[in-house]
């Protein structure tokens, strides 16, 4: 985790880390008696509760009203997060849910994803979003050409993120059975094992072949522009169950129907190298009260798409950072042909 220059002494660490594990817990503001009762500091309640007070001080805590206990702020959720949080293990349910369910993943990706969408929802009670693998990041793994009537071809591209590629050629006239045979080698040797974009050489091709190449390329790379990064949200009624505001949770589901801004905003953050963006880092007010768990899958070594969870800041952190992080590998080890 590396040294922080505002480092905590090791009391006021342990008891910080009381303080967000039981607010996580209850999502009640937290007393001095409950952080005693959660584990023997070694001290009496006396000392924890002016530990509190200096944490509050210090702007860790925060106190709502007077007579209330006490809840992390952004500064306390975030040193909890890079220097308190003990490292996670999937339970053996939630390990056996992803696990059965990458075992059985199969058919359109689009279902798949979005199905793995709804199964983050579940396991993590957040809203879950998968971000479907960009273009460039898709190798070809076989392209070929079928013959569907005299003047008809299809072209057909299979790409490592699992998708399917199906383009029509509409010819003039019938082309020879061997200039489509020779054309879909020409089509494999050129694109199988790069994207989908590379350039396909027409030198030396004769002009019946040469014709077929360009028309295939030029409709795969056409159809292309359909693997943008799509988006797949699963657990819109968690939103409303995990913010007590109706217009809260409003402002979310909103901002969840605007694909482009969450994409851009996932990518934002790890870009950032953050794993997680805590209420304000996020930089978009709707997400002011939220917390976004985020980690990238890679599909055949390069950066594909994103895998989030995203809840209200007292979200459980450790189970829902284990679960990203666990499912992105997954989805990039099936999307890779593991």
């Amino acid at each position: 985790m590396g040294s922080r220059s505002d480092a905590l002494s090791p009391r006021k660490e342990e008891i910080l880390r009381a303080v967000v594990e039981c607010y996580i817990a209850g999502a009640s503001p937290v007393g001095s008696g409950t952080v005693c009762d959660s584990q023997d500091f070694g001290v009496s309640p006396a000392t924890v509760r002016k530990e509190m007070l200096s944490l509050e001080q210090s702007g860790y805590l925060h106190q709502p009203h007077t007579s209330s206990g006490r809840m992390p702020t952004e500064a306390g959720y975030r040193y909890f997060v890079d220097a308190l949080m003990e490292p996670y293990s999937l339970g053996p349910v939630e390990d056996r849910q992803i696990r059965e369910f990458f075992e059985r993943a199969h058919g359109e990706l689009g279902s798949v994803l979005m199905s793995l969408s709804s199964l983050l929802s579940d396991v993590t009670r957040c809203a879950a979003v998968v971000v479907g693998p960009r273009a460039d990041s898709a190798v070809v793994r076989s392209v070929q050409l079928v013959p569907i009537s005299g003047h008809v071809l299809l072209v057909v591209a299979v790409l490592s993120t699992g998708a399917v590629e199906q383009r029509a050629l509409e010819l003039d006239s019938a082309p020879h059975r061997d200039d489509v045979d020779y054309a879909a080698d020409v089509l494999a040797r050129s694109l199988v094992g790069g994207p989908i974009y590379a350039d396909v050489p027409l030198e030396g091709l004769a002009a019946p072949v040469a014709r077929l190449v360009a028309s295939a390329a030029d409709a795969l790379r056409d159809g292309a522009g359909g693997l943008a990064e799509h988006l797949f949200v699963g657990g819109h009624a968690t939103v409303v169950r995990s913010f007590g505001e109706v217009q809260v949770a409003q402002r979310i589901l909103g901002l969840l129907e605007r694909h482009y801004a969450v994409v851009s905003l996932l990518a934002d953050i790890v870009d950032r190298g953050m794993r997680v963006a805590i209420g304000g880092e996020t930089g978009l007010v709707p997400l002011s009260e939220c917390s976004v768990v985020v980690s990238p899958y890679l599909v055949e070594g390069r950066r594909a798409g994103t895998v989030a969870v995203l809840g209200p800041t007292h979200l459980n952190y450790p189970q829902a950072m284990a679960t990203v992080a666990v499912t992105s590998r997954q989805l990039g080890r099936m999307l890779s042909g593991g």
